[in-house]
């Protein structure tokens, strides 16, 4: 058998601000990646700029005196005359190796710069290195020294701690910024969303109200992208309450068709029973019975036929007081029993409403109240209220007095299907159409003895709202 169950339910709200989110976040996110990298380059080319002026520093101190070579007091960057200052200069010769450094590098051990390559005159070059874990900016020139063939390579070191330190206080500013930016941002489009999506909010809610009974179909103005929806909705609607109008009127008058030929029948029985022998009316009798049964079978057939099981009742709800409808019945009935003095007991709850078809509760309520009436002694209860759930469980009991439903009888009546041929004479098939028209609406129902001896009937309904009581 195939795998019915269906897909769990997502959030088109949630759909649109995960997607807007994560275009978002890579957006600022390149953005930033942008930013930082653009920092960087620009950083390092600052960095190139005042290396070459320290270059020009250095080879302004330069000085050589029969074959020494020193750098003079004149020197205008102090770092270079601080040790381990972070700023080191040096002068070399592809020939004869080192030839002078900074006081700031005595104590440092670094190799030439790459041995054996050649500067040519005016020459720059500007890279970065790493000496013993740590890294260097490197910016060196060469410069032709009076009659020397080949020039001599001025170079400065100077440590990216200061660069480092900068670029990570760029960094935390600019993620700080970005994530406030996109903090912001989230929000922003939380809103708009919200805003945009109002209407498809409002189209659900109405669609609960036309549901709860609340309504009849969809009244807000909606876009115009929803128009052509609303519109179809609102006709559909309108069509099935028609159609189920004109289907209900239909089979009403095909009962009352069929009931009249059945009674004009019955009337001539009774006639014909006077003038026949006491021998025949036994077989009056027989089909006086019959013509009961098919009564009911005609009855029971229609109530079957106005309410398959493939629709909810509650689709089309609409609210009808319980405690109103349970007044009208026990009007009806205290005139059609008026011989028998009912005392009727009542316990209901007045702000209980039924989401379906008014006529659906009254054949329901009516016909248990009807054979608590007929066959009770005259008194009788009836009780609804709400479970202890809070659930839209409303439970309706109605006990009587008289001999009640034998037990081998209860499941009979109360089976959906049954042969109703098969019923007791006097029983009727009252118990299974108010079977049929609880179960449409799932619910429950069920017959049990009660204390004051009779019946006990119990109606549970699980599409009742509590509402404002009278």
């Amino acid at each position: 058998m195939a795998d019915t169950a269906q897909a769990p339910a997502y959030s088109l709200h949630s759909r649109l601000l995960l997607t807007f989110s994560v275009v978002l976040c890579l957006f600022l996110g390149l953005t930033g990646m942008v930013l930082d990298r653009a920092f960087r380059t620009s950083v390092e080319a600052g960095v190139a700029e005042q290396l070459q002026v320290q270059v020009y520093v250095l080879l302004a101190a330069f000085e050589e005196d029969n074959g020494r070579f020193y750098f003079g007091p004149n020197i205008r960057e102090p770092r270079f005359s601080q040790l381990n200052s972070g700023l080191y200069g040096f002068v070399s010769s592809p020939r004869e190796g080192e030839l002078l450094r900074s006081l700031s590098a005595l104590e440092q051990d670094f190799a030439r710069l790459d041995p054996g390559h050649v500067l040519s005159r005016g020459e720059t070059r500007f890279q970065r290195i790493e000496r013993d874990g740590q890294e260097y900016f490197v910016s060196s020139y060469g410069v032709v020294w009076e009659n020397r063939d080949t020039p001599f390579v001025f170079s400065v070191f100077e440590t990216t701690e200061t660069f480092a330190e900068e670029v990570a206080r760029f960094r935390a500013s600019l993620w700080s910024w970005l994530g406030g930016a996109v903090a912001l941002l989230l929000l922003i489009q939380l809103l708009l969303l919200r805003w945009a999506l109002a209407p498809l909010r409002r189209l659900a809610d109405d669609l609960k109200r036309i549901e709860s009974g609340d309504g009849e179909q969809l009244e807000e103005s909606y876009p115009r992208e929803l128009g052509a929806v609303t519109d179809n909705l609102n006709l559909l609607l309108q069509t099935e309450r028609k159609q189920q109008q004109r289907y209900r009127t239909t089979l009403g008058d095909l009962a009352h068709s069929l009931k009249t030929p059945l009674a004009v029948i019955q009337g001539n029985l009774h006639d014909l029973e006077a003038e026949l022998p006491a021998s025949s009316r036994e077989s009056l009798d027989q089909m006086d019975e019959q013509l009961q049964r098919m009564n009911q079978i005609v009855r029971y057939q229609l109530q079957r036929a106005v309410r398959p099981d493939v629709v909810p009742p509650t689709a089309l709800a609409r609210r009808v007081h319980i405690a109103t409808v349970v007044e009208r019945i026990l009007s009806a009935l205290g005139k059609v029993y008026a011989n028998k003095g009912l005392d009727i007991e009542q316990e209901l709850d007045d702000s209980a409403y039924f989401l379906g078809d008014e006529r659906d509760l009254m054949e329901v309520l009516g016909n248990v109240l009807d054979n608590a009436c007929k066959y009770g002694n005259g008194r009788l209860r009836i009780e609804g209220r709400f479970s202890a759930s809070g659930s839209r469980q409303f439970s309706i009991v109605i006990e009587d007095d008289g001999p009640g439903i034998s037990g081998e009888h209860r499941e009979w009546v109360l089976q959906r299907g049954a042969r109703l041929d098969t019923l007791p004479r006097g029983q009727g098939i009252g118990l299974a159409v108010v079977a049929d028209i609880v179960n449409s609406y799932g619910g429950q129902i069920e017959v049990d003895n009660s204390p004051r001896g009779g019946a006990r009937v119990e109606v549970v309904f699980s599409n009742v709202k509590r509402g404002a009581g009278r």
